[in-house]
């Protein structure tokens, strides 16, 4: 991504270091943040300074050679960091495939596992570029297009995966036009999402996350465009919660949708989404909300009932039958009959 002429990854490697986008500053402030140890960088993860499918993946590679680099050879640290990675963020399908790679590759040396977890950035960057291209032949100039959560640079080490073909087509001189969802309770399209639009020079607006059965009963949405955090061997999709419905109404009004992500997020080990894990988050990002007033001061406040608790389940599962077909890295394939043509 270019942020005020300079390029940047989401996340990268220096040293024993790893410098992440600090995406709970967005869209407010652009800082970098630097995890110096595989727990901190954990912590980056669970705390969402670092997030989506993509960017976790790679935080997740880059946690384990940080642990080999920091074991000293000793294969119990090695082993006990495997375990707290994984437990950071449980539904992220790329973040356990990063693991076990980097992992494997450790065993021979720890100089291996560091370039194993810079392999797997790339290939993610890569990943998102073939995605952008594939996707981009989906997309009409005038197209009007829904998304939900965010999927773009942020969501990847570069470009992307549901933003990635809008990046494209938008470079190539196709007019597009955005319904980011502000995706409550983090409200990632609303602060990320749009954030990037705004870098691309893209139009785009914020819509309430229940708006989605307003702008298709009104004939405002050609095609919606998610991401995805882990795809069961027939199709069904986690993603963040409020993707679900949104793909009910898609399927009601005949609206195309689409699901981009590359084959890593695939899990053929579940037969279907029942099995996926889904990771229910703190309350406390439902009864509290914070940004900066006009001075710059950085508030947190409650906006809810103040004996009330609250249920935080931080993804949903749609089912294949609502998924016109998934955009990945070798191509766009159905989920016909569970099968895929990579």
């Amino acid at each position: 991504m270019i942020v005020a002429g300079k390029h940047f990854r989401t996340i990268w490697m220096e040293g024993s270091s790893i410098f992440m986008i600090d995406q709970n500053a967005l869209p407010f402030e652009f800082r970098i943040h630097e995890a110096r140890t595989y727990l901190e960088t954990c912590t980056a993860i669970k705390n969402m300074t670092t997030r989506g499918a993509g960017a976790i993946g790679a935080a997740a590679g880059f946690a384990m050679a940080q642990a080999f680099i920091e074991s000293g050879g000793n294969q119990g640290f090695v082993e006990i960091a495997r375990s707290e990675t994984e437990a950071t963020r449980p539904t992220a399908r790329n973040l356990f495939y990063a693991v076990e790679k980097v992992f494997d590759a450790g065993m021979f040396a720890a100089e291996n596992a560091v370039i194993e977890a810079q392999r797997l950035a790339d290939e993610n960057v890569n990943d998102a570029l073939r995605i952008s291209e594939f996707g981009n032949t989906l997309i009409k100039s005038g197209s009007r297009i829904l998304t939900h959560c965010n999927a773009g640079w942020l969501g990847f080490v570069d470009w992307g995966s549901a933003l990635a073909p809008i990046y494209r087509a938008h470079r190539e001189g196709k007019k597009v036009f955005v319904y980011a969802d502000e995706t409550r309770p983090r409200s990632q399209g609303a602060r990320l999402t749009a954030w990037e639009l705004s870098n691309e020079n893209i139009p785009h607006v914020i819509v309430p996350d229940n708006a989605g059965a307003y702008l298709m009963s009104k004939g405002m949405v050609d095609v919606v465009i998610v991401g995805a955090d882990r795809i069961a061997a027939n199709g069904d999709t986690a993603n963040k919660i409020g993707t679900f419905e949104k793909a009910i109404i898609a399927k009601e009004f005949g609206i195309p949708f689409y699901v981009a992500a590359p084959s890593s997020t695939f899990d053929f080990s579940l037969s279907d989404g029942g099995a996926i894990p889904i990771e229910e988050r703190s309350p406390d990002e439902i009864l509290y909300q914070s940004g900066p007033d006009e001075s710059g001061l950085n508030h947190r406040i409650r906006v809810a009932n103040h004996t009330s608790s609250a249920l935080n389940p931080a993804f949903d599962v749609t089912p294949a039958e609502y998924i016109t077909a998934f955009i990945t890295e070798k191509g766009i394939t159905s989920a016909s009959g569970g099968k895929f043509s990579f």
